[in-house]
């Protein structure tokens, strides 16, 4: 198996097992009457993308978000080229883990999907700004060395926890198009994921851009 199919089947388990964790999270909370809280949700999703940098990321980085690789490439630190291969992984993986969902939970409707509790204006402002931030420290830790890099995955499980805790109850917090695509497909509900398909581009594009001029002053 050459380096770029087992890339591309790493980035496919390691979203696969993210959004089946952090969606599953949202289900079971739905059918056993809130028994995973707010908070658990967000614990749940921040640990298990944690939990894939560190088993998935000497392999492909663990992206898990075609949003985070297309703003690695604009900002030179991923080859451009690479992208269709690992959208391609994180789709199927998304994809399979909202059809388990649906094997596992066939009551459940909407199977975990972000939706906006108030306006498409808030959820998408949101959305534009938590994908920054989160680009932001990733790409930040892309530079660090030493005790700092060690520590990558758990501190970006970190940021991810904060902003679906901060910002889950009106948004959803997705911040990755795939981690709103795959339940939106398997459910058939497909209102406003134009927001979680756009907005999280946007965000870390804009990181990106941001980030490249000032590292490029700072040198």
């Amino acid at each position: 198996m050459n380096d770029l199919k087992k890339k591309i089947i790493a980035e496919g388990i390691a979203t696969f097992i993210m959004v089946f964790l952090g969606t599953g999270s949202i289900v079971i909370n739905q059918e056993f009457n809130g028994i995973i809280t707010h908070p658990g949700i967000a614990v749940t999703f921040g640990v298990s993308v944690t939990l894939m940098i560190y088993l998935f990321g000497k392999i492909s980085g663990a992206h898990m978000n075609p949003a985070v690789t297309i703003a690695l490439a604009v900002n030179r630190e991923f080859p451009l080229k690479f992208f269709p291969h690992y959208l391609l992984g994180q789709s199927a993986g998304a994809i399979l883990a909202s059809l388990s969902l649906s094997f596992i939970f066939p009551r459940n409707k909407l199977l975990g999907g972000t939706y906006p509790s108030g306006s498409a204006l808030e959820s998408f402002a949101l959305e534009f700004f938590l994908s920054m931030l989160l680009m932001m420290a990733i790409l930040s830790l892309t530079k660090a060395t030493g005790i700092i890099k060690s520590f990558t995955g758990l501190i970006i499980g970190m940021v991810i926890w904060l902003e679906a805790l901060f910002a889950g109850p009106v948004c959803g917090a997705s911040m990755n198009p795939v981690r709103s695509l795959g339940p939106a497909l398997v459910s058939k509900e497909f209102t406003s994921l134009w927001i979680y398909l756009i907005a999280p581009v946007g965000g870390t594009l804009f990181a990106a851009i941001i980030f490249g001029k000032i590292h490029l002053k700072s040198k």
